[in-house]
């Protein structure tokens, strides 16, 4: 099994509903941060991957037909490298809107306290953030400054990647789409929502122990 989607999109950006659709289609396992939060042992790859170390990502995404979502979404220039075959699905929404939605999930003041006090090189949540924060210089409160973060890798993306290759999906686009894009048919059930900025903590609450 190898990588089929990749998602370039930063979270918030509907990843966790477009893992849902992914699987649906039938582009499943897919791959996203809860997966590392489910699984402890994924950790190790994320900790190697944040300290810039030489990945190997068969051993990462073993079992994995797709992946969304950080701490992947970062390395989206690497994966579209290592797999060349696979299909780029850049996740996007109003800037504003998304760093709105940062703020009271992802990059809550909580959780930057938590990723303050939570070493990189010893627990999931110290990893993580890292990848995520690191992104943004630190400055995830700064809202112009993670706006123009957020719009020049959605511009990087769009330069880098073959327009043939790539799909722009927008919160809210719906089946068609990314059915056209991946060459499936439309299903007759609603697209999946869900993990708005309310649902956040219910769904991660459980999962972020470490």
């Amino acid at each position: 099994m190898t990588l089929e989607v990749i998602g370039a999109g930063f979270g918030r950006t509907g990843t966790l509903s477009l893992k849902i659709a992914l699987e649906q289609l039938g582009f499943g396992p897919c791959y996203h941060m809860m997966e590392v939060f489910k699984n402890p042992g994924f950790s190790v790859h994320w900790k190697r991957a944040a300290f810039n170390e030489v990945m190997n990502w068969d051993d990462v995404f073993a079992g994995y037909r797709a992946t969304v979502d950080w701490p992947a979404c970062s390395y989206w220039k690497e994966l579209s490298v290592a797999y060349p075959d696979a299909r780029v699905v850049l996740s996007v929404r109003d800037p504003v809107s998304w760093h709105e939605s940062t703020q009271k999930t992802i990059f809550s003041k909580a959780m930057a306290e938590r990723a303050a006090a939570s070493p990189p090189d010893e627990n999931r949540m110290g990893m993580m953030t890292k990848i995520m924060f690191d992104t943004f210089s630190g400055r995830v409160a700064d809202r112009d400054h993670a706006i123009s973060v957020f719009n020049q890798h959605i511009e990087n993306v769009k330069r880098e990647v073959p327009a043939d290759r790539l799909l722009v999906y927008g919160v809210g686009d719906g089946w068609e789409p990314l059915c056209s894009f991946l060459g499936v048919p439309v299903p007759e059930t609603p697209y999946p929502r869900t993990n708005s900025s309310d649902e956040f903590a219910d769904i991660f609450a459980p999962l972020i122990k470490t």
